[in-house]
């Protein structure tokens, strides 16, 4: 099985790791994590309860890609997420928060880092 998780999924997929036991996440054979938010700066509300952000490694190969222009994590945030879970770092350039706004259409290159998972 692999993960994909987008924004705060990324941030829910982190906490499952960081509280879930080994044998649950054994299965788990990489992730792909696409722009994170960074919900320990965001001045939402409904956020809070998602805080802190579990920075424990994952167990399996991971991916994060954050654009350098996310308006919900810098890219000095998303490095050190990445870091700080073990993950290879990618940034695509300047596309927002990653998503179907951003122009990338079917996303070739997503595609690509997922089957190299």
């Amino acid at each position: 099985m692999v993960l994909v998780a987008h924004s705060l999924g990324c941030v829910t997929a982190a906490r499952w790791v960081a509280t879930a036991p080994a044998d649950r996440t054994a299965a788990v054979r990489g992730a792909l994590l696409v722009a994170p938010a960074d919900v320990d700066t965001a001045e939402v509300p409904e956020l809070v309860g998602f805080r802190p952000v579990a920075l424990e490694p994952f167990p399996f190969p991971t991916v994060v890609v954050s654009s350098t222009d996310d308006p919900w994590v810098s890219p000095a945030r998303a490095r050190a997420f990445a870091a700080a879970w073990g993950s290879r770092y990618v940034e695509p350039g300047a596309y927002g928060h990653l998503n179907s706004d951003s122009g990338l259409g079917d996303w070739p290159e997503g595609r690509t880092l997922l089957a190299e998972l």
